[in-house]
């Protein structure tokens, strides 16, 4: 199964692992621009630009543009997603994720393309774009399900829910505000360790179907009682 990430740090951090939790059965690469939007993916679009890091587990491979990632593999799914600070923002999809979806659809028949709900920032980012939710992450948090929830139902897009995933895990004793642990490294990017892992558990989950509680493969220096809480998390978070 051939996955194609078009994105920013954001699909970095969910893509880190994902090839390794999937047991190697998933091919992922991942377009990036740091803090990449919607409107520039449409202008990239536009202008043929060559400016992505053509990824594979979060690391370079080559500079791209998107119509050259388009005929790399026969692409079973491309993910979407807004930067992160506008994730929750409706008016700052269009018109350019819909002429984006059109682009894909015309040139990547065979694929479907699905919607990466992203995560809210974490309680004391310090990310300039907070300020947009009144520096609440609940509220934050909130406005990105309503407004994944709005655009999935206009395209019919599935969601992959990594956002509602990490929003859980941070009620886990170990991940609450003020504990020794964070799902964040920096206020906003996922942590190295157990954020890009529930992140990637999530997408797998999405993509195999397969129960994650199965996952064999942990990251280095990690502990396996708070993984497969987090595993856990991966299944339950795609429950009604």
């Amino acid at each position: 199964m051939n996955v194609l990430c078009i994105g920013n740090s954001f699909s970095q951090d969910a893509t880190r692992y994902l090839h390794q939790v999937s047991g190697e059965t998933l091919f992922v690469r991942n377009l990036y621009i740091g803090g990449c939007s919607l409107e520039r993916h449409y202008n990239n679009i536009v202008g043929d630009v060559a400016d992505y890091e053509y990824q594979k587990n979060g690391r370079f491979l080559k500079m791209i543009s998107i119509s050259e990632a388009l005929k790399k593999k026969k692409w079973d799914y491309i993910t979407l997603q807004q930067v992160s600070q506008d994730s929750g923002i409706i008016d700052t999809y269009e018109p350019f994720l819909g002429e984006i979806v059109k682009y894909l659809r015309a040139n990547c028949q065979g694929a479907k393309i699905v919607l990466h709900r992203t995560w809210a920032y974490d309680d004391l980012s310090t990310h300039e774009g907070f300020v947009n939710y009144d520096r609440d992450r609940k509220k934050m948090y909130n406005a990105i399900v309503d407004t994944t929830n709005k655009v999935a139902e206009k395209y019919g897009f599935d969601v992959i829910p990594c956002g509602d995933a990490i929003e859980m895990a941070r009620e886990l004793e170990e991940f609450k505000a003020g504990a020794p642990l964070s799902l964040n490294r920096d206020g906003f990017h996922l942590s190295l360790d157990y954020g890009r892992y529930l992140a990637a558990l999530t997408m797998c989950k999405y993509f195999t179907g397969e129960d994650m509680t199965d996952v064999e493969y942990e990251p280095e220096d990690t502990d396996p009682k708070i993984n497969a809480k987090l595993k856990a998390i991966a299944n339950d978070v795609y429950k009604e």
